[in-house]
């Protein structure tokens, strides 16, 4: 069976892009970077998303951004809340961390040399919100075009593929194809400020899900 590293956070997005791998042949080894971020519930939410979907391997690295800070994620910057659509869209948000996919795609090619893994998969996108300059396609494509050059499989000619399959994805057609794939959303987290372990129904993430679910007649299971 081929083999697939997917960068698992415990978010919507990425739960629904395991999914999404398996039911694509591959055998899924997950992949969760602890990066600093100032709330680890979706730490916890990673391990019930790989347990429900039942992934090969799961495995936790940490690299602590927190030290270098400059992200409401990061550091003790204010979460933004109650926030439209359009003031969303309007700029580069604080909840933004520089570098982050950088540094979570690099250890992700690495482990898919050691596995010797065919694709990595992640779950950018460059639809609904996204304003973060390392969710764009370009920059996945200079990723990858990086990738080829520095790495041993890639230089003996067989590059890991680097897969965003929601990257033109609107959120509600995400949790859509996840439903069909059988995504529990009920155990993943994507809120950015959460009040003693539950989202906050206020910030970016949770407003952007609350919305997306209720386009499909539903309740956000996270907020239920």
């Amino acid at each position: 069976m081929k083999k697939g590293v997917v960068l698992l956070s415990g978010g919507l997005d990425s739960a629904t892009v395991v999914a999404m791998a398996k039911d694509q042949g591959y055998e899924i080894h997950a992949l969760t970077v602890i990066y600093g971020q100032r709330h680890d519930v979706e730490i916890e939410a990673s391990r019930r998303v790989a347990a429900q979907l039942g992934v090969a391997s799961h495995r936790f690295v940490s690299v602590d951004l927190g030290q270098i800070g400059g992200s409401a994620l990061t550091a003790e910057i204010d979460v933004p809340k109650g926030r439209d659509e359009s003031t969303m869209e309007s700029e580069i948000p604080v909840t933004y961390v520089p570098a982050r996919n950088t540094i979570m795609l690099s250890i992700a090619l690495g482990l898919a040399e050691v596995l010797e893994a065919e694709a990595i998969f992640a779950g950018m996108n460059a639809v609904d919100y996204s304003g973060y300059p390392d969710c764009r396609p370009e920059y996945v494509d200079a990723f990858a075009r990086m990738a080829a050059l520095a790495t041993k499989a890639g230089v003996e000619g067989n590059p890991v593929t680097i897969i965003t399959p929601l990257m033109n994805l609107r959120k509600a057609d995400i949790i859509r194809e996840g439903i069909r794939l059988g995504v529990d959303y009920s155990l993943t987290h994507s809120c950015y400020d959460p009040v003693e372990g539950r989202a906050c129904g206020e910030c970016d993430a949770c407003l952007i899900r609350i919305r997306a679910f209720s386009e499909l007649g539903m309740t956000d299971p996270a907020l239920a």
